[in-house]
């Protein structure tokens, strides 16, 4: 069945400018790491990027090896795109990345120009475009100079095959480096992608600052702590969860962890009137330096119930106390 946009996409999406670049993005991206791989249900994978653009999320989030097999959330992607979005490029900002193990031998990991550049190249031939909006390295090499890797990303854009570059899980000092660089070289650094949530805080510890200072737009992944922060996991793993499943990441030890801490948020958030996973959302969001929060989903339904965390209240100063007591932070 063909597919058409809703002509209300825009209506109620919601916009942040990322750091202080002309660039907007929508407070919810759709991510790309699990549930779009040749081990999942293409169908189910096509009517989430459609429920995705249909209610304004503008922004879909790859990598060079997400799957699994690695590759194949690419290829999969460049399918709905050349069967449902022709016509539609310019409406949408598409990011992957290169910096973990993709291919044998010396040349497929990390940080080097070599690996950076061929993993583009494939990235856009998988996924069928001439060019990415954002190319991130997608973690630091601490075997490679920073230059060289920023000057990896530098070419990308200077050779018309990404419009903007990223930097992902890069510590304050190295995100400081890798800005002075790309700025040095005249291609400034658009965006940082870290792991934040209301479980995992590290970028507290002065990546926000520096993000600040340095104009760059954060963009958080696994807001959601890979669905613990969701009423998924309160009355144990389901078979079908991500926690289940042999090639995910999430893993029973981490849920068992952090179940208590869980179940005192889902006070916290009903008392809100939302959902555990609106609540963590609205949380991640509620930063200024964080352009948008990178939500992963297995169904339409998920799309659709996430994107109620943009319209919510205020934290209240009790409301914040309250939820890092659950956390047990000081």
């Amino acid at each position: 069945m063909a597919y058409s946009p809703a002509e209300s996409r825009y209506k109620n999406a919601s916009y942040r400018r990322c750091g202080r670049s002309g660039l907007k993005l929508p407070e919810l991206s759709l991510g790309l790491w699990h549930n779009f791989g040749d081990v999942d249900d293409f169908q189910v994978a096509r009517s989430m990027i459609h429920t995705a653009f249909d209610h304004g999320i503008t922004h879909f989030d790859l990598a060079n090896n997400y799957g699994p097999s690695a590759g194949s959330a690419e290829r999969n992607f460049g399918k709905i795109l050349a069967s449902d979005f022709v016509g539609l490029r310019d409406e949408l900002i598409i990011s992957t990345k290169a910096g973990y193990h993709m291919w044998e031998g010396p040349y497929g990991d990390w940080g080097s120009r070599k690996y950076l550049l061929s993993s583009l190249d494939q990235s856009l031939d998988r996924m069928g475009i001439d060019y990415v909006d954002i190319f991130y390295s997608h973690r630091p090499d601490p075997n490679t100079p920073i230059e060289e890797t920023m000057g990896a990303l530098d070419h990308a854009v200077r050779s018309g095959k990404a419009l903007y570059v990223g930097i992902s899980s890069y510590n304050p000092e190295q995100t400081r480096m890798a800005a002075k660089v790309l700025r040095d070289l005249g291609t400034p650094c658009l965006i940082h992608q870290p792991k934040y949530s209301i479980l995992e805080r590290w970028v507290e510890d002065g990546l926000l600052e520096v993000l600040s200072d340095e104009g760059i737009g954060g963009i958080a992944f696994c807001p959601l702590a890979q669905g613990m922060l969701t009423n998924r996991y309160l009355e144990g793993v389901p078979n079908d969860s991500r926690a289940a499943k042999s090639h995910g990441f999430l893993q029973q030890k981490a849920v068992d962890q952090n179940i208590e801490k869980v179940r005192k948020l889902v006070a916290v958030a009903d008392a809100r009137g939302q959902s555990l996973a609106q609540m963590a959302l609205s949380w991640v969001l509620r930063q200024p330096a964080i352009a948008s929060a990178l939500i992963g989903a297995s169904r339409p339904e998920q799309i659709l119930e996430n994107l109620q965390a943009v319209s919510a209240a205020p934290f209240s100063p009790e409301e914040l106390a309250q939820i890092d007591e659950a956390c047990g932070v000081k």
